[in-house]
């Protein structure tokens, strides 16, 4: 995993800020896209997931932007001004966005870029384990409706459906959502 290319966007109209962390986050862990305007960042974060978005305050236009793509499955970090770092960073928290103080320090600005990534990672594992019980999930439910079925069609008794289901895919050599499926497509007939 650390091998991966993070990609970061950018979003700023301040050009010594953006030098700054183009100067910091280099190719080739980082690929690195600057935008100055918040409605281009906006369409760019709706046609890809970037792992990392970094945003100006920009005079509060950069706390809306941040909330508005909070649900994608980026990480962002807020860079806010000192003087309104508390009430901005405890406005943006529940939505999972990370706040830095601008100007910021080049070594606790990388330090806060390694905390994101390693949020990322989390994040990937998380949604891998969402994924995997959607489909035990999904699972359950058919071979449920399935056992179902044949108690009422057949009378079978719960423990009779399950080792009905569970004997027919191991003699067909079918799995057993494969077995439930076809019992369901043959009471629907």
């Amino acid at each position: 995993m650390t091998d991966d290319i993070h990609s970061v966007i950018v979003v700023t109209k301040d050009i010594k800020t953006s030098t700054l962390i183009s100067s910091i986050l280099i190719p080739p862990l980082f690929e690195l896209t600057v935008v100055s305007d918040f409605n281009e960042a906006r369409r760019l974060c709706s046609e890809r997931v970037f792992n990392i978005v970094i945003v100006d305050f920009a005079e509060g236009e950069g706390t809306d932007f941040a909330v508005d793509i909070s649900q994608y499955s980026s990480t962002i970090l807020l860079l806010t001004p000192t003087r309104h770092f508390d009430q901005i960073s405890y406005k943006v928290e529940p939505f999972g966005i990370l706040t830095i103080t601008s100007p910021f320090d080049q070594f606790y600005f990388y330090n806060m870029i390694k905390i994101a990534i390693a949020v990322q990672y989390k994040v990937k594992i998380l949604s891998s384990q969402t994924i995997k019980l959607k489909e035990k999930m999904e699972e359950i439910r058919l071979i449920n409706r399935a056992k179902m079925l044949l108690m009422q069609n057949k009378g079978m008794t719960e423990p009779e459906a399950h080792r009905y289901l569970e004997k027919q895919a191991m003699d067909n050599g079918k799995k057993r959502t494969a077995v439930a499926e076809e019992i369901i497509r043959l009471s629907q007939s």
